[in-house]
């Protein structure tokens, strides 16, 4: 599975981009992820594969569980849903599904490392692997 994070943002402090970064390595066994931080809203557009599976993170839906993003991520793959692009601080006028990690307002830099270390979490959790090493 490839993953794609769209975040739309003025910067990202580098104590976050080196926790992604560690996820990022973590992850590697189980899909391809790929971090896209843009500047401007209006370049998401261009940027978005129209063939990908897209998720908008908001702040408008229950919160999800670990194992409930497991469980969607799993879904996902066994549908054959290969290229998902998960967008956060921005919105868009097609997507194909909305979650919400957090009802609470946090720094860009701070929710995509949260999304990162879930989506590991979800992955552990679908390969049965122990989460603590």
């Amino acid at each position: 599975m490839k993953i794609t994070i769209y975040t739309i943002s003025e910067k990202i402090e580098k104590f976050y981009l080196e926790a992604i970064k560690e996820y990022e390595k973590r992850l590697g066994r189980y899909c391809t992820i790929k971090l896209i931080d843009l500047k401007k809203k209006d370049q998401l557009e261009k940027k978005l594969n129209n063939s990908s599976y897209k998720i908008i993170l908001a702040k408008t839906q229950p919160s999800v569980s670990s194992e409930e993003l497991a469980a969607k991520i799993n879904d996902l793959g066994v549908s054959g849903t290969s290229d998902v692009s998960i967008i956060i601080s921005s919105e868009l006028n097609q997507y194909d599904e909305m979650i919400t990690l957090s009802q609470m307002e946090m720094d860009t830099g701070l929710e995509t490392t949260i999304l990162v270390e879930q989506l590991y979490r979800a992955f552990r959790i679908i390969h049965n692997h122990p989460y603590h090493k």
